[in-house]
């Protein structure tokens, strides 16, 4: 990651939202397989938010596979093993649209910010693996609150298989996402080094208070967890509002020397009763990356967002990056 970093000039641009983008252009989520229901429906839509973010400047493109999950596509009546191609799939689209996009850079189709030319940069494709929570799809992932049925090893063994599939799937790395507690956290850092994975990860957790994670446990002991995991090259935030993120850096810098990603919703409050976001105070584009120069300030290194932000968000992070 650092080798990466360096090549990136020190800071890397991470995509945005990847199911609110799905629903701009017209697709219907409400369903339990959210995003993933696109890799059955519309892969070609996928493919082109991918390359949409590409053209706004992300280095870190992110696959359709928070929600895909064996046993949620087998609720659906596919069978293991087309749940096992699907989830390959996601990773595989990505790394089209990755393809698609150097061979229109290659072809003289540049993209710029301001007359500067950013097509020639280091591009990494990560696959998404989601919390048990955003399986449930009941809104669990927003407090990690699973119920004391659930333990350590029965999220080990609901997550192990689809993390093997990723890990073979020809991305470049794993993205454990909007984390809600610590046990899910030590979880995946038991997997990675019971499985032997062989290629790099990060874990962003999610915070409603900028102190902790969204279950209440300390987001320092969950950094901490992800810090003794060797195979994790990243730790930060994710789907937790712009205005809470400064904090949350400064708590997992006291824990950890690995470089730090930062990838918040738009602000926006989910409603998980009515599976609606509400409006926030932070209506705009720039208003939002307003917060990027203090973050990186702060010690953060990757900068994308989450729900509810766009290409447009994402190009106007690359353009601060680019000027600072």
């Amino acid at each position: 990651m650092r080798d990466f970093l360096a090549e990136c000039g020190g800071c890397a641009v991470v995509d945005g939202g990847f199911a609110t983008e799905l629903q701009r252009h017209g697709q219907d989520l409400n369903d339990p397989l959210w995003s993933a229901k696109c890799l059955i429906s519309s892969p070609q839509l996928v493919r082109r938010v991918h390359l949409d973010y590409l053209e706004a400047g992300a280095n870190v493109i992110i696959s359709a596979s928070y929600q895909a999950t064996i046993q949620g596509f087998e609720a659906k009546g596919l069978s293991a093993e087309e749940a096992e191609a699907l989830i390959k799939r996601s990773v595989e689209i990505a790394c089209e649209a990755r393809q698609i996009y150097l061979q229109r850079c290659a072809k003289g189709c540049w993209d710029f910010l301001d007359g500067r030319e950013i097509a020639r940069r280091p591009i990494l494709v990560a696959a998404s693996v989601g919390s048990y929570g955003a399986y449930l799809a009941d809104g669990s992932e927003y407090s990690g609150n699973y119920g004391d049925s659930v333990t350590l090893e029965t999220l080990k063994n609901f997550h192990r298989k689809r993390v093997q599939i990723l890990a073979n799937s020809g991305a470049d790395l794993i993205a454990f996402e909007t984390i809600p507690n610590k046990l899910e956290a030590q979880a995946y850092a038991e997997i990675l080094k019971e499985e032997n994975i062989d290629i790099p990860a990060w874990f962003s957790f999610s915070s409603k208070d900028g102190i902790n994670a969204v279950s209440g446990d300390s987001i320092t002991e969950c950094g901490s967890i992800a810090d003794s995991c060797n195979r994790v090259v990243a730790v930060g935030i994710n789907c937790t509002p712009p205005r809470l993120i400064h904090g949350l850096i400064l708590s997992i810098k006291k824990v950890t020397n690995k470089p730090v990603v930062i990838y918040p919703n738009s602000g926006e409050t989910y409603n998980a009763e009515t599976k609606q976001w509400e409006e926030s105070e932070s209506k705009t584009d720039e208003d939002f990356v307003s917060y990027v120069g203090k973050w990186r300030d702060a010690g953060a290194c990757l900068f994308g967002g989450c729900c509810r932000t766009t290409p447009n968000t994402i190009r106007a992070i690359s353009r601060v990056l680019l000027e600072n």
